[in-house]
């Protein structure tokens, strides 16, 4: 188990921004590709966007455009900048670590709500 953390969650009205932290126990530069996932009530958890070691990303089509995915190596943290936020971005927003394409560490996940 990695206890990966994070932060940044919360309430914001359609067309506001939020950006959230995963923040790692160790070094995170030997770590090929972390990604942010959701999961809204009633849906499974989904892709939202990854970030490899070289810094090639991927998003999911519903967020292209609005949200943004980094990483500090040197702060051992993965970022998640979400813009123009709508309803529908609702849900609970995990942290993880990716073996190849497979998520295979998790956070406990912090909860992001937006009003419309």
């Amino acid at each position: 188990q990695v206890p990966l953390v994070e932060s940044g969650g919360g309430l914001v009205q359609a067309g506001g921004s939020l950006r959230l932290s995963c923040a790692a126990p160790g070094s995170i530069s030997s770590i090929n590709t972390m990604g942010w996932y959701r999961q809204a009530p009633g849906e499974e958890r989904a892709l939202v966007a990854r970030v490899t070691s070289s810094g090639w990303t991927a998003y999911a089509d519903s967020v292209k455009g609005r949200f943004t995915i980094s990483r500090d190596n040197t702060k051992n943290t993965v970022y998640l900048q979400m813009n123009s936020l709508k309803p529908e971005d609702t849900a609970v927003y995990y942290c993880a670590i990716l073996i190849g394409l497979t998520p295979r560490y998790w956070g406990q996940g912090t909860q992001v709500t937006v009003s419309s």
